[in-house]
Order: structure tokens, then sequence, then C-alpha cells
């Protein structure tokens, strides 16, 4: 036959009470021996009996290291409960503020676009009418200085262009300055070759002092022919062409 179940309550008979504390005592005891044996923990028993006698185990030589250890344990996990409750009902404090901030910018930003005026009284819609109107100042005061720093790099970049305009005709007025010498050093070549040219090609004079009657008979013909000039750029045999 099995053992039966014991039902848990508190044994009213004091001898059976002292019984089942002793064994049920020592097979704790027992057991928190072999499960720090068996499982390499450490382990911190203590029982006070009705009569305030205490019994103990530990795996340490001394049970102050575990209790301490549980006391710092048990510190840390509080402090951190703590903390962590404490950070959420900081960040619900925080998204409430946060909410509230946004929900007046976008009512400004409703009343500077001329909408919702309802709920402003004339004061109110006063100090909108200032505040609009140091606005429109301040845009047109930036919105000059952007012009006028537009305007003065506009003139800088005026005068760079015209020094450089400047220095290319005063290049190009030193390049027609050394065509201009250079087409007067080749013009005296080119005429003493002109000239040389024109005295070669001259057709030769007839000597008439040595051969009389010939000159005689030939008078007539000179006469009649054209007059034609020593020094021309004809070629010999249309000067002889126009003799013939």
């Amino acid at each position: 036959m099995g053992r039966g179940k014991v039902q848990l309550k508190r044994i009213e008979n004091k001898i059976n009470r002292q019984v089942t504390f002793s064994k049920r005592r020592s097979g704790l005891l027992k057991k928190a021996h072999e499960i720090s044996v068996l499982c390499d923990a450490e382990v911190g028993l203590i029982i006070f009996s009705t009569k305030g006698k205490l019994y103990e185990f530990s795996t340490e030589s001394c049970m102050d290291k575990i209790l301490e250890r549980y006391e710092r344990y048990s510190y840390a996990e509080k402090v951190l409960v703590s903390s962590e409750s404490e950070i959420q009902g900081n960040w619900c404090h925080e998204y409430r503020k946060l909410k509230a901030k946004v929900e007046t910018i976008q009512k400004c930003q409703k009343h500077l676009m001329g909408e919702d005026l309802e709920s402003l009284n004339l004061k109110e819609l006063q100090q909108l009418e200032q505040q609009l109107e140091s606005s429109l100042k301040h845009i047109r005061a930036r919105k000059n200085q952007l012009m006028h720093e537009s305007i003065s790099e506009l003139q800088k970049k005026e005068r760079s262009l015209q020094e450089e305009n400047k220095v290319l005709q005063k290049e190009l007025v030193e390049k027609q300055k050394a065509q201009a010498a250079q087409q007067d050093q080749t013009q005296p070549q080119t005429s003493s070759s002109s000239s040389s040219f024109m005295m070669r090609d001259a057709p030769p004079v007839a000597d008439t002092s040595n051969h009389p009657a010939a000159a005689g008979e030939r008078a007539e013909d000179v006469a009649v022919q054209p007059q034609v000039p020593l020094r021309t750029a004809l070629p010999l045999w249309m000067v002889s062409h126009i003799n013939g």
C-alpha cells in the first residue's frame, strides 16, 4: 500500500507537530546539502522553531556572505524597479509636456496664417498684428541685404570683365603694331626685287651710230610704232610682238 496524501494544515497535536518538525527539518537540510553538491549552487537555509531556536545551513563557511549577497541583489533589484517606474513616469510627463507644446505651436501657426481667429479677443489680435509687422520688417531687411550683396557681386564681376577687356585690347594693339612693322620691313625688299626684275627684262637699245643707212631706212617705222617705255614689266615675247 502506498502512502496516503498528507493534508497540509497545522498539526494540532503538539507532540505530533514536534515530531513532524524534526523529521521535515532534517529532510530539508539534507535536500539543501544535496542540491548544493549536485548543482554547485550556493544555498543558505534558515529555520526558526516555534520556540525560537535557530537551525541553518550554508554552502559558504559563513552565512553572512550569503546574506550580504542577498541584500545587494535585493537592493539592486529594488533600485532597478524604482528607476524603471520613475523613468516611465518621467516619460509620461515629458510626453504630456511635448504634446501641449505641439498643440500651442500649431495654434500659433494657424493664427499667423489667418485661421481660427474667432477665439482671439481684441488685445490678442493687436498683438498678433504687431508680431506680423515685426516679422515683415525682418523679412524685408533680409531681402534688401541679399539684394545689396548680389549687386556688389555683379559690380565686382563687371570690373573684372572690364580689366580683362583692357588687357585684350592692349594685346591686340601690340599685335597690330608688330604686323605693321613687319610689313614695313618687307616692302623695301619687294621694291628692290621688282626694279631688278624690270631692268633685267627691258629690251636692248639698238646702236644706230655705226649703221646710218639702216637707221634711215627704219626711221619711218620707228616714228609710226608706239613708244614703249624702257622700264616695263612686260615679258620679252610681248615686247618683240609689239615691235614686229
